[in-house]
């Protein structure tokens, strides 16, 4: 147990499980005080995981036993706590002498509450609290229209980034050396995720690794979820067990379409930001709020299930209930599916891929949801209703995604379609003017 007189500092690790090029942790082994790692497992966070099999929680309890190997090489160890954060935060500076406090900045409406409790009952201890960027590469102010406004559509919003952000926003901050700068301890235990009421789970998750080979066909494979063509990096930058900067370089010098990626997201971070009513279930485009969705829960189980008789919607929905992945082409058509064909409300599609997906990220997944149902930013306007056959034409022709996941396409077993597409397209546009006039 550590002497409560230890003055420290503390870096306290949220979505940037990672030793290495970390903005917090460069700026805490650079004070003057030792600097203690700690993680917090949020009560209120884990309270509201609808399953006690979670593979998010999995991946990182894993990031974190990685670091600790690190740290203990170090002579140095990770504080993990189970518990509500400002509760965590009164523990700590009885047990130490707290200086100051590190962390990286997080978007997320209950993130920003959460930061300011901690940060006021720091404040009134006499200890401050330090918050960089890190997640994203340019974030808030970073990139605004000439008048100071925020950019609403992504084409211009990429086009001043890209003029705006140079090279040294993407430099490396370099940790490695201050490593003896930690905090020095035995290790402490890492609580187990049986202990939280948490079961472990198998662990086969992404590699970290991308290739340049990959990089340099993307944007001529991404397109097309039968073969391995996109990064499958999301989870990885959704608990920042890698650094955006390193890939945002490594996309600039080999893939345009990928780094375009990469501003994507920090496109949707900045909505989030500005628009904040996105991040409370309301439509960026607050008329599309008036839309009278059917909500039928029959067919909305078929589509969670992945057996609507459209093979391609079904084969995304089995990837991704099985994997906890989906390929985005394939995002971008069961999403359309659900709220232009069956005319069911966004937010519950939201909801059920917030549920299920590894690298699931409140900006993006909203992002692209109100992108699919038309109600947001940049939006696809609300008459164009992607088919799924011709889809499926397209981006799998050879059925070779559709089968791995859809084996009794054949079969008499597999249901006919719960819906016509040309009637679904027809009624869709009907409830969507008659909702926008």
């Amino acid at each position: 147990m550590a002497e409560t007189t230890s003055s420290i500092v503390i870096c306290w690790f949220r979505r940037d499980l990672r030793l290495q090029d970390q903005t917090a942790l460069y700026h805490a082994l650079r004070s003057e005080y030792p600097v203690l790692p700690v993680f917090i497992f949020d009560e209120d966070i884990l309270g509201k995981l609808p399953s006690p099999h979670d593979r998010r929680l999995q991946f990182i309890y894993d990031a974190l036993e990685e670091m600790q190997q690190t740290l203990e090489k170090e002579g140095s160890s990770l504080e993990v706590y189970y518990g509500k954060p400002l509760e965590v935060f009164g523990t700590l500076v009885k047990k130490y002498a707290v200086q100051a406090v590190f962390t990286n900045h997080d978007y997320e409406p209950y993130a920003l509450e959460r930061d300011a409790a901690v940060e006021a009952f720091l404040n009134k201890k006499g200890i401050k609290f330090n918050s960089f960027k890190d997640q994203v590469i340019a974030e808030k102010e970073d990139v605004l229209k000439d008048d100071g406004k925020p950019y609403t559509v992504f084409t211009p919003y990429s086009k001043k980034w890209k003029s705006v952000v140079t090279e040294e926003w993407m430099e490396e901050k370099h940790t490695k050396a201050l490593f003896k700068n930690f905090f020095r301890q035995s290790p402490q235990p890492i609580p187990s995720l049986k202990s939280m009421g948490f079961e472990a789970t198998e662990k086969n998750f992404p590699s970290k690794s991308l290739s340049t080979e990959l990089l340099k066909k993307y944007g001529e494979q991404r397109d097309f979820p039968g073969i391995h063509g996109t990064s499958r990096l999301g989870v990885h930058l959704r608990f920042g067990t890698i650094s955006i900067r390193a890939l945002a370089r490594k996309a600039a010098e080999h893939s345009e379409v990928y780094l375009n990626e990469l501003i994507w997201r920090d496109f949707y971070h900045m909505i989030l930001w500005h628009f904040p009513h996105v991040g409370r279930g309301l439509a960026f485009r607050k008329e599309y709020d008036a839309i009278k969705w059917r909500n039928d829960e029959k067919e909305f189980a078929a589509w969670t299930e992945g057996r609507t008789g459209y093979p391609i919607v079904d084969a995304g929905m089995r990837e991704l209930n099985e994997t906890g992945y989906m390929h985005n082409r394939v995002r971008m058509i069961v999403a359309s599916f659900l709220t232009k064909h069956l005319l069911i409300d966004w937010r519950w599609g939201e909801a059920y891929f917030a549920e299920k997906l590894l690298d699931f990220d409140l900006a993006a997944n909203n992002g692209g949801w109100q992108w699919a149902a038309g109600s947001g930013c940049d939006a696809a306007p609300y008459f164009r209703v992607f088919n799924p056959t011709l889809q499926t034409q397209k981006f799998d022709k050879e059925l070779k995604y559709v089968r791995k996941w859809v084996p009794e396409l054949d079969e008499l077993s597999y249901p006919a379609p719960i819906v016509n597409h040309e009637m679904a397209r027809k009624r869709c546009l009907e409830v969507y003017a008659k909702a926008l006039k």
